[in-house]
C-alpha cells in the first residue's frame, strides 16, 4: 500500500475519532442539562407569598375610649450558625438598643444556643413600631457582615435577623375599669404557631365570635431577584380583615366616676360588694354598670378569682321590700283595690303609747306570725300608707286578692326569675314558688303563705338586673325594656346599630303612673327621703333582706334601693345593692338600706347631674 493511501486512512481515522469525541461531548452536555432541569430541589422557587395577621376587634366606650384592644406582636429570630462570632458583641449591643431588651438577657440566649448552634427566638413580644425598627437593623447588619454565608447541601446560604408576626396581645388601657362586665380572655395557639385569644367571661365572651371574625391578609406573586414580590395580573392581594369593634352604651367618664364613688362607700360600709347600675328607662341602654369588686383583665391574680363573676346577673338574693311595688302593681292592674279603701294594720292589741302610736302590727297566717317594722299611729292603713311605709301586713293582704296563677304569671311578666336578655353570658334566673304552691288553700278561701312572703320579697330569689329591668316599667308608662350594654358594631368603618325593640307592655299606663306617684311619695315622705334632690324627679323603694343559709336567716344583710331619676327630657332607672354591710358594733345600723343604699343612690344621681346627663329644673 502506498504511503499516500496510508495517510488518507490515517486522516479518516482522526476525523472519525474527532467526530466520536464531539458526539460524546454533546451527549454529556445534554445529559447534564437534563439532570439540571429535572432536579427540582435545586431550582429557585419563583412564586412567593406573604400573610398578614388579622387581630381581634376593640371594645370602645360611648365616648370613644378604648376599653379593650388588640395589638400585633412580632418575634425576632436568628440562626447562630450564621452569626460571625467576632461580631457577636456588636450584634448584642445593637439589638439591645433597638429592642430595649437588656444586653445580658440577649447574650445569655445566644451563648446557650452556641453550645448547639441553630435557630433561636430572641423575643416573642415585640410591638409593631419596634418590629419596623428591627427590620431596618436587619439590613444594616448585613452590610456590617455581622452574619456570614455558610455551605448547606451544596448551596451557599445567608440568614440574618428575621422579624415575623407571632400573634396578638389583648390590652386593657384602663386596667380594672368596667370589670367584671368587660370580662377577660384566654390565649391559644393556632396551627401555624401564632398566639390568638378567646373571650372567657363578660362582653369578651358574649361577643367572642364577632370580635374574632377575622381574615388574615394574603400577598401572592412572582419573586424578583431581590426576593421581593412583584405584582402582575396573576398576583393575589387579599386585604386583612380585623374583627368588628363593639361600641358600648356606657360612657367612660360616668362609669369611672361611679366606680370611684362606690369604692369609697365600700370602705365606709365594710360591705362585701356594692353594685350600681343606671339604665335609660325608655330604651334599655345601660349607661353604667359598676361593681366595687374589680380586677385587671391583663393581670389576673389568685386573689381576683372571687371577683370574676358579674354579680349583677349571677348573684341570687332575696329582694326584700323592693319587690313590694311589683306585688301591689299586679293587684292594682286587676282593679282589685277600691278607691279610698282602708286595710287593717293588725296593731290594735295592747295600749297606745304616750306618742299616740299603736304597737307594731302582727298578722297570724297559720303557724306563722308576720310583723311590720314601722310603728303606725293608726289602726287602718291606706294604700299610700302601705306603700310609703313599706308595710308587710298591708302588702300581703293585697296579694291575697290575686289567684295563684295570677301571682305567678304576673311576676313572670315582670321578668322575675326570667333571663333579662342582657348581652352578658352566664345569666342566672332565680327561683320562686310554683303555681300549685301559690294556689294552695285557694278553693277554701284561705290565705296563702307563699303569696304572703313573696309579696314582700322573701322565699324567692332574683338578680339585681331582673329588678332593674322590672323597675323600668314604672318610669316608662307600663312598658318594660331589655337592658343592653352594646350599642353598635363597627365593621369596616360601617356602624351597625344593635337597637332592640323587644319592649313589653306589662301593666297599664294608669297603673304604672300610680306606682310612680307612690315611689315619688316614698322619697318625699317615706324610707327614701334622703335621696331628694331639688329640681330632679326622684322616686324609689328601699329593701333590706337577710341572707338565708341552710334554711335559716343569718345576720348577713343585703340592702337595696331601686327607683328612677328624671329631668324634663331624660329618664333613668337606677339600682343600688349593698351586699353584707356592717351589721354589728358601732355602725350596726349600716345594714338598713336608708343608711347604705339610699346615700349611694343619691350620689349616683349627683354624678348624672355633674356630668350633664341630668339637668335641674325648678319645675320638678
Amino acid at each position: 500500500m502506498s504511503s499516500k493511501n496510508i495517510n488518507k486512512i490515517t486522516r479518516i481515522k482522526k476525523i472519525f475519532i474527532i467526530l466520536i469525541f464531539i458526539f460524546l461531548s454533546i451527549v454529556l452536555l445534554l445529559s447534564n442539562v437534563f439532570v439540571t432541569i429535572s432536579d427540582k430541589r435545586r431550582l429557585p422557587n419563583l412564586q412567593s407569598s406573604k400573610s398578614e395577621l388579622a387581630i381581634r376587634g376593640n371594645i370602645l366606650s360611648e365616648d370613644n375610649f378604648k376599653i379593650s384592644s388588640s395589638i400585633k406582636l412580632y418575634k425576632a429570630t436568628i440562626d447562630t450558625r450564621f452569626l460571625d462570632i467576632k461580631k457577636k458583641s456588636l450584634f448584642i449591643k445593637l439589638f439591645s438598643i433597638y429592642s430595649d431588651i437588656p444586653e445580658a438577657k440577649i447574650k445569655e440566649k445566644i451563648d446557650d444556643s452556641l453550645r448547639n448552634p441553630g435557630s433561636i427566638v430572641l423575643s416573642y413580644n415585640i410591638d409593631s413600631k419596634t418590629a419596623k425598627n428591627l427590620k431596618e437593623l436587619g439590613f444594616k447588619l448585613r452590610h456590617l457582615d455581622v452574619f456570614k454565608s455558610i455551605q448547606i447541601n451544596d448551596n451557599k446560604i445567608l440568614r440574618g435577623l428575621n422579624i415575623n408576626e407571632s400573634g396578638e396581645k389583648r390590652l386593657y388601657s384602663y386596667e380594672d375599669t368596667l370589670t367584671p362586665v368587660i370580662g377577660y380572655i384566654r390565649k391559644y395557639e393556632t396551627k401555624d404557631g401564632k398566639t390568638k385569644v378567646n373571650g372567657i367571661k363578660g362582653l369578651e365572651k358574649s361577643y367572642n365570635n364577632i370580635l374574632n371574625n377575622t381574615k388574615d391578609g394574603t400577598l401572592k406573586g412572582t419573586r424578583d431577584v431581590l426576593s421581593y414580590i412583584s405584582f402582575n395580573k396573576d398576583s393575589i392581594i387579599q386585604n386583612r380583615v380585623d374583627g368588628a369593634d363593639l361600641i358600648l352604651n356606657i360612657p367612660l367618664r360616668l362609669q369611672k366616676n361611679l366606680e370611684l364613688m362606690i369604692d369609697g362607700f365600700k370602705t365606709k360600709l365594710g360591705a362585701d360588694e356594692i353594685i350600681v347600675s343606671i339604665m335609660e328607662s325608655n330604651t334599655g341602654k345601660i349607661k353604667a354598670l359598676a361593681s366595687s369588686n374589680r380586677f385587671d383583665p391583663g393581670l389576673i391574680r389568685q386573689s381576683d378569682i372571687p371577683y370574676l363573676d358579674v354579680s349583677a346577673i349571677e348573684f341570687l338574693f332575696e329582694p326584700g321590700s323592693i319587690i313590694k311595688p311589683i306585688s301591689i302593681a299586679l293587684v292594682m292592674d286587676k282593679d282589685r283595690i277600691k278607691e279610698n279603701e282602708l286595710f287593717n294594720a293588725y296593731n290594735g292589741f295592747g295600749k297606745i303609747n304616750s306618742k299616740g302610736e299603736y304597737p307594731r302590727g302582727r298578722y297570724k297566717l297559720g303557724r306563722y306570725t308576720i310583723g311590720d317594722d314601722h310603728q303606725f299611729t293608726k289602726r287602718f292603713l291606706t294604700v299610700d300608707d302601705i306603700f310609703v311605709h313599706s308595710s308587710n301586713i298591708g302588702t300581703l293582704q293585697l296579694a291575697q286578692r290575686l289567684s295563684g296563677k295570677e301571682m305567678y304569671e304576673g311576676l313572670k311578666t315582670f321578668g322575675i326569675t326570667e333571663k333579662t336578655q342582657i348581652d352578658l353570658p352566664y345569666e342566672k334566673v332565680g327561683v320562686m314558688p310554683t303555681i300549685r304552691q301559690f294556689s294552695a288553700g285557694e278553693s277554701k278561701g284561705e290565705d296563702n303563705v307563699f303569696k304572703a312572703t313573696i309579696s314582700y320579697g322573701q322565699g324567692m330569689t332574683s338578680t339585681f338586673m331582673q329588678m332593674l329591668k322590672a323597675y323600668s316599667v314604672f318610669n316608662n308608662e307600663g312598658v318594660m325594656v331589655t337592658p343592653k350594654i352594646v350599642q353598635s358594631l363597627l365593621v369596616d368603618d360601617n356602624k351597625l346599630s344593635l337597637d332592640d325593640d323587644t319592649n313589653t307592655k306589662v301593666i297599664s299606663t294608669k297603673t304604672a303612673n300610680e306606682i310612680k306617684r307612690l315611689l315619688i311619695k316614698t322619697v318625699n315622705k317615706g324610707t327614701g327621703i334622703n335621696t331628694q334632690i331639688e329640681g330632679i324627679e326622684i322616686g324609689g323603694k328601699t329593701g333590706t333582706a337577710q341572707i338565708a343559709r341552710h334554711g335559716k336567716y343569718q345576720d348577713i344583710y343585703i340592702s337595696s334601693f331601686f327607683g328612677f331619676a328624671n329631668d324634663k327630657e331624660r329618664k333613668y332607672t337606677i339600682g343600688v345593692t349593698v351586699i353584707n354591710p356592717i351589721s354589728t358594733g358601732k355602725y350596726w345600723y349600716y345594714h338598713y338600706a336608708s343608711w347604705s343604699a339610699v346615700p349611694l343612690f343619691k350620689e349616683a344621681v349627683n354624678n348624672l347631674i355633674k356630668l350633664n346627663y341630668l339637668s335641674k329644673s325648678s319645675e320638678n
